[in-house]
């Protein structure tokens, strides 16, 4: 009991001596050590490496996971050291969703099979998307956490360290100073006083208790001196280590580039082969919309658009669907549009053409008319006259 209250006040004396000198370099009352260039130096590079490997991480973690509720449920489920519950992406929900519209729909329909087709591309980007993001966590985000939750913390713990250990070699400083300065005046009371014997006999005694105060003040000074250069030298080679991290978080980097690549690589390959196979289908899935002949040939084409062709050389002729009786409108091109099939009639801006509707056609969409081509043209691209 006597040995805790002991140490008690102790530290309670301690940490009274580094509040006073602290609040005395503020007040400019006080000398402070001052750290070499170098270690400044290092100290910068230090902080600078912080604040920006915690934005960057923080930044990261909102782009793999732009959803605040996951990622605070993620968080507590890290901190629990509990697995993190699968959950699908986005993308995989969206193919999910696809495909059970389809079986409503019929997926023998020309919409139920091309919603099936859809879907199955959505859950191969998710899978794409979900590989990434843990790619990614694995090889980029973990190493940025370790070094803010480890290497930083203990950094940071042996730099308060040492700012104590300074604060204390510079009180010592100050009671050595003081102690010198006390000991001098008692020593030069004498030369005053020499008809007073017992004034004399008082300051000399006096004078070697100062003495003695000043050899433990300067046994203090060389005790914290080494003790600060001790902490000094840990903190140094903490400090220098960033180097290394430096090294271990560009590697970091480079593998998440590299993920970054595949994944997007991999999504461009699964759009092409959906696009190349909705684009195959899509001519069979609206040429009924048209009346066509099953028996034309599908790759009757045109040659190549030329700025100065003549218009009628620029689009495919394709079977011709009566209009009905009423609804015919003349339309004005609003800016040029190219075929994407043998389906759609290309279009130059500022011409005019006449349109109409085919029932159960699109509504984005109207059948235009000019001369005798005729082809289905966006609605988008018109501005319909009375």
């Amino acid at each position: 009991m006597d040995f805790s209250v002991k140490k008690l006040a102790s530290d309670a004396g301690v940490f009274f001596s580094r509040a006073v000198q602290f609040t005395q370099e503020n007040l400019g009352q006080a000398e402070k050590t001052e750290l070499d260039a170098h270690f400044e130096n290092l100290l910068a590079r230090a902080d600078c490496t912080k604040n920006w490997t915690e934005k960057i991480f923080k930044q990261t973690e909102y782009l793999l996971q732009p959803n605040p509720s996951a990622r605070i449920e993620e968080f507590f489920y890290e901190k629990l050291d509990r697995k993190i519950p699968s959950r699908p992406t986005n993308a995989e929900l969206l193919g999910q969703y696809m495909q059970e519209a389809a079986k409503d729909f019929g997926p023998g329909t020309p919409y139920g099979s091309t919603l099936i087709k859809v879907g199955e591309c959505q859950q191969r980007l998710g899978g794409a998307e979900r590989e990434f993001l843990q790619t990614s966590a694995i090889s980029f985000l973990a190493p940025l956490r370790n070094f803010l939750e480890g290497d930083w913390r203990t950094i940071s713990k042996e730099r308060r360290l040492l700012e104590n250990r300074r604060l204390d070699l510079d009180a010592s400083k100050a009671r050595v100073k003081k102690a010198k300065a006390a000991e001098a005046k008692a020593a030069a009371v004498p030369d005053f006083q020499e008809t007073r014997p017992r004034n004399y006999v008082l300051s000399a005694s006096a004078s070697a208790l100062w003495s003695e105060e000043v050899d433990k003040a300067e046994h203090e000074l060389r005790v914290t001196q080494t003790e600060f250069d001790r902490q000094a030298e840990v903190t140094r080679l903490l400090l220098e280590g960033i180097s290394s991290t430096h090294v271990n978080h560009l590697r970091c980097l480079h593998e998440f580039v590299e993920a970054q690549t595949a994944y997007y690589n991999q999504c461009h390959h699964v759009m092409q082969d959906l696009q190349k196979e909705l684009s195959s289908s899509r001519g069979d899935v609206f040429s009924s919309s048209f009346g066509r002949n099953p028996n034309s040939s599908p790759n009757a084409s045109v040659p190549a658009e030329s700025p100065t062709a003549p218009l009628e050389t620029e689009v495919l002729q394709i079977e011709e669907v009566q209009p009905p009786a009423s609804g015919t409108r003349k339309a004005k091109v609003l800016y040029d549009y190219d075929a994407a099939d043998t389906s759609e009639l290309s279009l130059l801006a500022d011409e005019l053409i006449t349109v109409y509707t085919v029932p159960g056609m699109d509504s984005d969409w109207l059948v235009g008319e000019r001369g005798n081509v005729k082809g289905k043209v966006p609605v988008t691209y018109l501005e319909l006259l009375s």
